[in-house]
């Protein structure tokens, strides 16, 4: 078993020992082997004082229609199956094309604030048509990874390296250069 899904079902939760857990949550499943092998890569670098893992929540079933109907009925769908999958307490971080933009050091020094209060942070990878409005709503933090329109699958490894990255920062490590 690899690292990425050896800590696939680890719980986000508050803690006090200068910890976090980084849990992407991601609609979608049977992923390329490279996409899990580049995930899995960088998760496996992060120091044990900021573990990341993912966990996938299968996609609902489309059906014969593709209306404005059954995308509304997709997507709340998805919403419960992704807010089973948060555990209590994390802090919501929704990626979307019209979020905030964030530098890696901006990000960095969020990592910085989220490991003071103590709060585990969930990352969540909407499916092919995004995210539930509601879910937006309850999020945390609205976030875009980037302004380009990406495969879900390679933003699991975009945002797993960046992750590696802000944490590197974050500790002086000199895996970041200017």
């Amino acid at each position: 078993m690899d690292a990425g899904r050896a800590q696939q079902e680890t719980p986000c939760r508050q803690r006090s020992s200068g910890r976090v857990k980084l849990l992407v949550v991601v609609v979608g499943h049977r992923m390329p082997a490279w996409i899990r092998a580049g995930f899995d890569e960088y998760a496996r670098r992060m120091p044990r004082n900021a573990q990341l893992a993912v966990k996938e929540v299968k996609p609902a079933s489309r059906g014969k229609d593709s209306g404005a109907t059954a995308v509304k009925r997709l997507l709340q769908a998805e919403h419960e199956r992704i807010t089973a999958a948060l555990p209590a307490g994390c802090y919501k971080v929704v990626l979307d094309e019209r979020g905030v933009g964030l530098s890696t050091r901006q990000l960095a020094e969020r990592l910085v604030r989220w490991r003071e209060i103590a709060r585990d942070v969930a990352f969540i990878i909407g499916g092919a048509d995004g995210t539930a409005a509601a879910l937006k709503d309850e999020a945390d933090l609205l976030w875009s990874v980037s302004p380009l329109t990406l495969p879900h699958g390679i933003v699991r490894i975009v945002l797993a390296e960046q992750l590696y990255r802000a944490v590197s920062i974050s500790s002086g490590h000199p895996y970041h250069r200017e």
